[in-house]
């Protein structure tokens, strides 16, 4: 397992912050637009909810699922 961030799928916004799904460690991490966790339950001390486009999420699986990220 790699401990290299990959990026699987963005916005499509070029070099600049925007939603998007990576792989690290084996694990998918999120960047998106922060939103608010009041009304998320089970929010433990360090977590954070994002935002994101389904159809991000989407093409991110997609690629995950091909294995076409190495």
């Amino acid at each position: 397992m790699s401990d290299k961030l990959i990026t699987l799928a963005a916005d499509g916004c070029g070099d600049d912050a925007c939603p998007a799904v990576h792989l690290h460690n084996g694990r998918f991490t999120i960047q998106g637009d922060e939103v608010t966790t009041a009304d998320l339950p089970n929010v433990a001390p360090g977590e954070a909810a994002v935002s994101i486009g389904i159809d991000v999420v989407r093409r991110a699986l997609a690629k995950y699922d091909a294995g076409d990220y190495a």
